[in-house]
């Protein structure tokens, strides 16, 4: 890809995921905003647009040297894709969303009255698990079913909700608001950094929910960026406009 000022940072990312790291870094959201142009998102962190170009490509060159076992994401089908976002994202959230709640307990007990802004944290982590579990669950029931429905269909067939672009609108609107309670968590904790009085499991609660972020933009960019398109793709196929 020839990376423009108008190429959408989703798109950037969808070539190769390895450039997720510099937009992270950046603070550049190419997940639930990935229509965002690099120009503009470039220009609402107040950062030179070449320069971030220029760091994309040493990113490519470094990756390259290093023969990263780099999956193609965008060459999956839209089935293997979903199946992936389910073996490695959804069983990552299955795990870490609990232990992450028990080990908050944890902290909130020991450290709650030194530190109140555990208390927004933990109301706005309580609310995010919440809605993630709900979120997956219609994923793997409604969406990721109708998506392997539609590749595997050769005529077009009943949808019960009308069309696929109805769950994705869904579950895009919902991606916003896991955007959102990711951006508190991100300030309620000072960008993942423990107060100096600490403890281990307070390293560790901020060190998880640092992971949870990372992971949550991949597994957003990948639905957002990659599978919703394909499967929108699939949908047009079926029923070509006029026909």
């Amino acid at each position: 890809m020839n990376i423009a000022h108008e190429t959408p940072v989703g798109a950037v990312v969808a070539e190769r995921l390895g450039r997720a790291d510099v937009f992270e870094r950046l603070g550049i959201d190419y997940c639930c905003h990935g229509a965002t142009t690099l120009a503009e998102a470039c220009a609402e962190r107040s950062l030179d647009v070449d320069r971030v170009v220029a760091e994309i490509a040493e990113s490519d060159l470094r990756e390259a040297k290093e023969d990263f076992n780099r999956i193609d994401y965008s060459a999956m089908t839209a089935g293997e894709l979903a199946d992936h976002i389910m073996e490695t994202h959804h069983v990552f959230l299955r795990r870490e969303l609990p232990r992450l709640f028990d080990l908050m307990d944890k902290v909130v007990a020991a450290h709650g009255a030194r530190h109140p802004e555990l208390a927004n944290l933990c109301n706005t982590f309580t609310d995010l698990r919440q809605e993630l579990e709900s979120h997956m669950i219609k994923e793997e029931r409604v969406l990721f079913p109708l998506v392997k429905q539609l590749e595997a269909a050769r005529a077009p067939f009943p949808i019960h909700c009308g069309t696929v672009e109805n769950p994705i609108r869904v579950m895009e609107h919902e991606h916003e608001t896991v955007g959102l309670a990711l951006r508190q968590i991100r300030e309620f904790t000072g960008n993942y950094q423990a107060p100096a009085d600490g403890c281990a499991s307070f390293k560790g609660l901020y060190d998880g929910l640092a992971r949870l972020e990372t992971d949550l933009h991949r597994h957003i960019h990948k639905e957002n960026n990659i599978l919703f398109p394909r499967a929108a793709a699939l949908e047009s196929a079926l029923w070509p406009a006029g026909a």
